[in-house]
């Protein structure tokens, strides 16, 4: 389990001393409690509540308080990852949003971008279905230029008629978003004042807020998706605040973002969309830090949960960001923690088509009904039935309190699976976690090879409730040589919001700018200035306080940038000569040439405000114990490479120690997942209690 920074120690409330991360997924609600004073945690998971995750949450909270003996004036935060933006979205679960927009560009959302999506067929593409409406769109007469000069001021009359239009059609999430506004929000916000005056109940979204950078297509639909989860969000969070507080629990509510940082519960409720890949995010943050304790500087990492199995790359700690994201069919330019996310998980549904084609997802059971063999009244097998019917499972998850029935598992996969591909019910079986783990090593070659990285190069983080189930055989599909499971992987999202610092970005577009330009540097101080100003306002104290920059540059003509990190200074001549220097050398990296010669622009600079919470979980250490592994016991396993069920040692997770290393084939049984360790692979327990896996043959 973790234990404090001795660095940060004086730092913490001797009373408040207890961090709570609590993390919303598909089938479960996991948390963990931690002491930042003592470093002892305790973890927990609960099923979740799809009709209110909110319930689900607070049992989380109260079982692990109940767990760790806690009272709530010991709590100094609580993290929490939510999925609930991203399912808004996903699921068309948003509230009724209108668009106001500069006068000429009504159809901004329908025109978008000209391609077609990769993988699409571009003579049967349909193009989805816009969050707004054409006659949802109001026109506003105004006019802002590039330079942030106003052309045309704003027209408050239109402003008033489109809140009038709004208010008689019931529709109380409006995004204004103007041409230009990232260069001058006056207008923008004028145009909100004058439309609550209309219509107070309204929930107003501005893409100067929101997303101020150039592109009116992806800045437009960033501002649509945030006023159209801004209820939902609201709501879901002041409902966690005031039921925290009825439990007397009176400590700040912190929600993940999807750059990797967390927010005030405030900050969120205004801006919801950035915290659309919230839960993804912090299992990505706790690998990161895994992976710098056990000293890997390059991951894969992969969280596989009940309904999706979420890629990241990680280098040195770092997880990999972009702003060139999207959720769903939708376009969405926030930064993020680059994830790829595939239909891919435990609950994933097995069946077969009429063409006699086995396939695995994407559809789920979720957490309701769920596998057939959690008795909840689900009778289609799924990736979890697989996986019981091989034995790799236990007969009963999450400490015991889920008990699972295998005959229900043997029953959905012989009449939905074996029955109608004439095979037995343990072909099914090996057949379900083929085709789910080829999807899942696909996702990953859709990060590293099809980028021109070599995954061989890399170490496999395999991680929530069903990744170290999957992570072996994946490794072995993609001839990576090494697998790191953490001490508690399928709670490990809950130790990267424990562990996140408060992040916020800030960005400026200044299209077509000269890096050499003395108003390049004058802007970036300003976007330095509004960075320390929200840390100020979270109450971060200036010791605290981290500001990062860095800039998008690309070629005279050229359609995309590359961002380039900025050291902070004065931003003199030498500085911006270096940055563009960096530039070259980043262009060249990547597109094996550069332009040295080519006028080089400057089309959006960034600040990152990170605020470090104090109480940081230190490196993990595990426990020394008895000498060499000792089996709890043996499970009959199929593997194909046994051809068959074998007498499979099994360990449970606790009683191992440091430097403790056994042979496959061997599962480990513990709280939060089952790992297993096919044959042909080694596994050793390393200093700070991950279990490390090594391939030592091929593919089997």
């Amino acid at each position: 389990m973790p234990t404090a920074s001795s660095g940060t120690q004086e730092v913490i409330d001797p009373v408040r001393n207890l961090a709570i991360g609590v993390d919303v997924g598909g089938t479960f609600t996991d948390v963990t409690i931690a002491d930042l004073a003592s470093g002892q945690s305790w973890s927990c998971k609960t099923a979740t509540t799809p009709h209110n995750p909110s319930q689900g949450f607070l049992v989380a909270v109260d079982q692990a308080m109940a767990l760790a003996g806690a009272h709530p004036g010991e709590v100094a935060r609580i993290v929490h990852g939510t999925t609930t933006a991203t399912n808004a979205i996903l699921e068309a679960r948003g509230a009724p949003t209108g668009l106001v927009t500069t006068k000429g560009f009504r159809h901004v959302l329908e025109i978008g971008r000209h391609d077609v999506p990769r993988g699409s067929n571009i003579y049967t593409w349909i193009k989805p279905a816009r969050p707004v409406a054409p006659e949802l769109v109001r026109e506003v007469a105004e006019r802002t230029l590039a330079s942030g000069a106003v052309l045309r001021d704003l027209d408050e009359e239109d402003c008033r008629q489109a809140a009038l239009f709004y208010r008689s059609r019931g529709i109380d999430a409006i995004a204004i978003c103007f041409l230009n506004s990232y260069a001058n929000p006056t207008h923008e916000r004028r145009a909100r004042d004058v439309m609550a005056e209309v219509h107070p109940e309204a929930w107003y979204s501005l893409s100067s807020t929101v997303l101020p950078v150039f592109r009116e297509y992806e800045r437009s639909m960033a501002t649509v998706l945030n006023g159209y989860v801004m209820p939902a969000v609201s709501s879901y969070i002041g409902q966690l605040r005031d039921e925290l507080k009825a439990r007397s629990i009176e400590a700040p509510l912190y929600i993940m973002k999807s750059n990797g940082g967390v927010i005030s519960a405030e900050t969120a409720m205004e801006q919801p969309i950035l915290t659309a890949l919230s839960g993804p995010a912090a299992g990505v943050v706790g690998a990161g830090k895994v992976g710098r304790d056990a000293h890997f500087d390059g991951l894969i990492s992969i969280d596989v949960g009940g309904t999706s199995a979420d890629v990241s790359l990680i280098r040195e700690g770092v997880p990999a960001s972009t702003t060139e994201g999207q959720i769903g069919s939708w376009p969405l330019a926030t930064p993020m923690i680059d994830i790829h996310t595939i239909g891919a998980g435990g609950g994933s549904i097995a069946s077969v088509t009429d063409s006699g084609n086995l396939v695995v997802g994407p559809a789920s059971a979720g957490a309701v009904p769920g596998p057939a063999c959690y008795g909840r009244g689900g009778v289609l097998p799924t990736v979890t039935d697989a996986n019981l019917v091989l034995g790799r499972l236990p007969r009963s998850l999450a400490g015991g309190s889920l008990q699972l029935d295998v005959a229900a598992s043997v029953d959905a996969i012989q009449e939905h699976v074996a029955g109608p591909l004439g095979i037995s019910v343990e072909e099914a079986a090996i057949g379900i976690l083929d085709i789910v783990n080829e999807s899942m090593a696909g996702a990953i070659r859709v990060l590293t090879v099809e980028r021109g990285i070599d995954p061989r190069a890399f170490a496999l983080i395999g991680f929530g409730g069903a990744g170290p189930l999957q992570t072996s055989p994946i490794a072995r599909l993609l001839d990576i040589p090494f697998v790191v499971l953490p001490e508690s992987p399928g709670v490990l999202s809950t130790l990267g919001l424990i562990a996140s610092d408060i992040r916020n970005d800030f960005a400026s577009s200044s299209v077509a700018a000269d890096p050499l330009d003395d108003a390049v540097a004058k802007r970036f101080h300003e976007l330095d200035a509004d960075a320390r100003a929200w840390l100020e306002g979270e109450g971060v104290p200036r010791e605290r306080q981290i500001v990062q920059w860095s800039a998008d540059l690309r070629y005279q003509n050229q359609q995309f940038e590359i961002t380039v990190p900025v050291e902070i200074g004065p931003f003199d001549l030498e500085q911006r000569v270096g940055m563009v220097e960096t530039f070259h050398a980043e262009h060249r990296r990547l597109y094996t040439y550069d332009s040295p010669t080519s006028p080089v622009e400057v089309v959006t600079l960034r600040t990152a405000a990170i605020g470090r919470l104090g109480g940081e979980l230190a490196a993990l250490r595990a426990k020394p114990g008895a000498k060499g592994p000792v089996a709890s016991g043996t499970r009959s396993v199929y593997f194909r490479e046994t051809d068959g069920y074998v007498d499979c040692p099994t360990f449970e997770r606790a009683r191992l120690s440091p430097h403790d290393e056994f042979s496959g084939p061997a599962v480990i049984d513990q709280m939060d997942t089952t790992t297993v360790v096919l044959p042909g692979q080694t596994a050793r327990v390393d200093d700070t209690g991950n279990i490390i896996i090594q391939n030592l043959s091929g593919r089997g």
